[in-house]
């Protein structure tokens, strides 16, 4: 048996960052949601969180997951669920870009507080500026700068 324990933090954003997810009580349902999904499919969402537009995910890789397995079934089922449930007014998507990171074993409880205190978090800081502090943090290159 092998034992593995790889964390990824997932961060993706509404299509057009449209704040689909405007109230804490939908934002809520669609956490469950996703955390619920991820273990009937195998997925270990360690922790799900976000704000009206965007989620952040800690996941724990399977030895046979990839990262662009997981966010097609995360992000598909989800968008597929919300609107076969009307959550929105209008279609709900996601956006097909995402951040993902490696996370330290050291760091996991920091990451789990972090995306735990998004709401708090985004009364200061916009998803724009989130979005470009983990440019910069991460060292993101973006595709056209060849």
């Amino acid at each position: 048996m092998s034992f593995i324990k790889v964390y990824i933090h997932f961060v993706w954003s509404t299509k057009n960052r449209v704040p689909f997810l405007e109230t804490k009580e939908l934002r809520q349902k669609v956490w469950k949601h996703i955390k619920k999904n991820g273990k009937e499919k195998g997925i270990h969402i360690d922790f799900v969180n976000g704000y009206s537009d965007h989620c952040h995910c800690l996941v724990s890789l399977g030895s046979d997951q990839t990262i662009q397995k997981l966010m097609q079934l995360i992000k598909g089922e989800s968008s597929f669920w919300i609107n076969q449930q009307g959550l929105t007014k209008e279609k709900f998507q996601w956006q097909t870009e995402y951040f993902a990171v490696s996370v330290s074993e050291s760091i996991v409880e920091k990451v789990r507080n972090y995306i735990r205190n998004q709401e708090r978090h985004h009364a200061k800081k916009s998803f724009q500026e989130e979005y470009e502090d983990f440019i910069l943090k991460y060292d993101f290159k973006k595709f056209d700068d060849k």
